[in-house]
């Protein structure tokens, strides 16, 4: 864990403003930044991301990136970026949670879908509970060949630029001149 600068004097105790806001914001920040843990928060984040259920997303990122220490900017951001693939991916979890349990497709329209949701919520929830139940099997079983298929391409892809990075900045380091003191 890093080690946040402390300002105050020697001995004084920290305030419960950096003990309360700070350094948990800090770690957040810093935690989960080595390729390893980088591969993991785009694979569970991307996962999480297009979980089926509209609005939980953001909080369920969040939930998990704390409880595995994922680096919550990463998370928040892939969940972000997957919006538009979270509304199509939808459907596709849908088909499969109706594949999964062998009961017969029901046709939901996007326009419909999204008229409701927004519009209506709690008869969204009523007319489609079934709809969602399917569509979040579908998320349980795709789920972990996502993740599993997201870290395995990740990791090696992060790993590398990793390298390549710290040989551009040795490469760097030698080229430049020592510094001299001025006298």
């Amino acid at each position: 864990m890093p080690s946040l600068p402390d300002n105050s004097l020697p001995g004084t105790p920290r305030t419960f403003w950096q003990r309360r806001v700070v350094e948990p914001v800090v770690r957040q920040m810093t935690q989960g930044i080595s390729p390893e843990k980088i591969a993991l928060t785009l694979a569970v984040g991307s996962a999480c991301g297009v979980f089926p259920v509209p609005g939980t997303t953001t909080l369920l990122c969040l939930f998990v990136g704390i409880f595995l220490k994922l680096n919550q900017p990463i998370i928040q951001v892939v969940n972000g970026l997957l919006t538009p693939l979270h509304v199509a991916l939808f459907f596709l979890f849908i088909r499969a949670g109706d594949l999964l349990t062998g009961t017969p497709h029901v046709k939901v329209g996007f326009h419909a879908l999204e008229t409701m949701i927004w519009e209506d919520p709690r008869h969204f929830l009523h007319l489609f509970n079934g709809v969602l139940v399917h569509a979040m099997l579908g998320w349980v079983v795709l789920a972990p060949f996502w993740i599993i298929l997201t870290y395995s391409i990740g990791l090696p892809t992060l790993r590398e630029i990793m390298r390549q990075r710290a040989q551009a900045a040795a490469e760097k380091e030698s080229l430049e001149p020592p510094e001299h003191p001025v006298p």
